[in-house]
């Protein structure tokens, strides 16, 4: 059944009338001129913490701490202390939301809930605690948030059989995984019945990395989020497209966080080869740009060059409007970022604002007040 989104009025009770200025200098209305959907954002558990603590207690791997730079790692432990609100208050979590002008969130657990290294019989009860509490938050205002749950990943049937319980019992519109598991890119961790059950069911996969799996060179300066995010997020969209999963699962929905990384900005790598070389043709049978052209990319590049390049070159209908909420690395301007694309039409603002997401999810479009 889809899911119905009714028009609401913000949390200060201005109503739809209401206008804010954005730091572009345009005017955008709050729940204003388009339907608008936040396809990258998080809600954190901290009883999954307390849990995972319980299974695995200090000394036996029972962390998730993936900075090694101890400055790095000190900033993230005081920002994760300064958030936990927002990533546990749904009330709060509406206010912003309101005032980025944001009418439904599609939220996922924080990266950190993944669990890939953990025993199986840990992940699994951590995962499906994760998903309790995510389906709890979405309970709370059906209108304007949808769940995207996560799964235990270094097992395949496990994997399975919490796929199912996210979509047939807690109503899920999707799931969030990283870009490799422990290691292994996707096409090669054994996950491939995974795959195959997301596209017979219509399932978004929103694809986020943790950290990366290259380290020492990564280690200062925050290189792990900052270089290491948008180069796994590369590797992933080459294993996909190269592995032949794109062309061997043609109805997949997938949507790459942080406008998909490297590969969107550098296509003629990737196409330059594959008429020449037989080792980049083993698995597809056309150029990979062809397979690129099926992934879906989100907002979260900062910059409006950036933004217009990735429209202009992947098309309105492949951009899906993100935040990555409510960490320091978050686009807090969603609807201005948008809006500050030179020479973007109101109907392509429309598919980029809401409309993609809306189709990605299975969710109804509502007519604007």
């Amino acid at each position: 059944m889809l899911f119905t989104c009714a028009p609401h009025a913000p949390a200060d009770g201005r109503g739809h009338g209401h206008q804010h200025r954005h730091r572009h200098g345009q005017t955008v209305g709050k729940g204003g001129k388009f339907f608008t959907v936040d396809i990258h954002c998080h809600m954190h558990v901290p009883e999954a913490d307390a849990r995972l603590k319980e299974l695995m207690p200090e000394g036996t791997g029972g962390g998730t701490v993936v900075d090694s730079n101890p400055l790095t790692l000190k900033i993230n432990q005081a920002q994760q202390k300064a958030i936990l609100p927002k990533l546990t208050d749904p009330e709060l979590r509406l206010r912003d939301m309101d005032e980025q002008g944001v009418d439904v969130q599609a939220i996922a657990p924080s990266p950190f809930h993944y669990n890939y290294s953990r025993p199986i019989e840990v992940a699994r009860e951590t995962c499906g605690l994760v998903n309790d509490k995510l389906a709890e938050l979405v309970a709370t205002h059906p209108d304007r948030f949808v769940g995207l749950g996560i799964l235990p990943l270094q097992d395949e049937q496990a994997s399975l059989a919490e796929l199912d319980k996210c979509i047939n019992d807690r109503g899920f519109k999707g799931i969030e995984i990283s870009t490799n598991v422990n290691g292994q890119d996707l096409t090669r961790a054994g996950i491939e019945k995974v795959f195959a059950k997301c596209e017979e069911m219509g399932v978004l996969i929103f694809i986020h990395p943790i950290g990366t799996s290259f380290t020492g060179r990564f280690d200062d300066h925050y290189f792990r989020n900052t270089i290491g995010h948008p180069l796994e997020s590369a590797l992933c969209a080459g294993h996909l497209v190269f592995d032949g999963y794109l062309e061997k699962y043609p109805g997949l929905k997938i949507c790459i966080a942080h406008g998909g990384g490297y590969v969107p900005a550098y296509p003629g790598r990737f196409d330059h080869p594959y008429h020449l070389r037989d080792d980049c043709r083993v698995n597809i049978s056309k150029p990979p740009s062809e397979y690129l052209k099926m992934l879906h990319f989100d907002t979260v590049v900062f910059t409006e060059h950036q933004l217009r390049f990735l429209i202009e070159e992947w098309g309105a209908e492949r951009i899906v409007m993100g935040t990555d909420y409510p960490y320091d690395m978050a686009e807090t301007d969603p609807v201005g970022h948008v809006d500050s694309v030179k020479g973007l039409s109101d109907a392509d603002k429309a598919q980029v604002m809401g409309t993609n997401a809306a189709r990605l999810l299975g969710i109804d479009v509502p007519a604007k007040a």
